[in-house]
């Protein structure tokens, strides 16, 4: 019996060093997380600006945005994938940021109609990682973590 403590301890132990090698680096998987997902949304809403009746044309005929006229939907869109973005990448109000960016994803794939499977797979990654975002939190290295320690 003193065997298996002292392999449970030992396995323990390296459990411990594990989860806190991984608890380090936390903040850096959030970063990394938030800085991929607003890069994504940020380059989609540059796009919609760099051709504008492009954009207009796809609200159009292409996207079928429940309950908001075309031209609405395109303003709204582009400037959720604009604003929210910076927000998740500083971190600054990341939350908001992250379930902002939530709503778009979701609007995104209710309004195309025929999405190829590994479209939609993307966008489950997406609202994954913003789902993270929004339950824990920017993280450490983050807007919100300085000025929550600058109260």
């Amino acid at each position: 019996m003193n065997k298996a403590n002292s392999a449970w301890s030992t396995l323990i132990g390296l459990n411990d060093g594990l989860s806190g090698l991984l608890n380090y680096l936390q903040p850096v998987a959030l970063l990394a997380a938030r800085l991929y997902v607003a890069w994504v949304f940020f380059a989609s809403g540059l796009t919609k600006i760099d051709d504008w009746e492009t954009t207009l044309f796809l609200f159009e005929l292409e996207y079928e945005v429940p309950l908001l006229s075309p031209v609405v939907a395109a303003w709204l869109g582009t400037a959720g994938e604009l604003i929210f973005p910076v927000l998740l990448a500083f971190g600054l109000f990341g939350r908001v940021g992250a379930l902002g960016l939530s709503a778009v994803n979701v609007v995104a794939v209710l309004s195309f109609s025929e999405m190829a499977p590994a479209a939609f797979n993307l966008h489950v990654i997406w609202g994954l990682l913003l789902a993270v975002v929004a339950l824990w939190g920017a993280g450490k290295i983050s807007v919100d973590t300085f000025l929550s320690a600058r109260k």
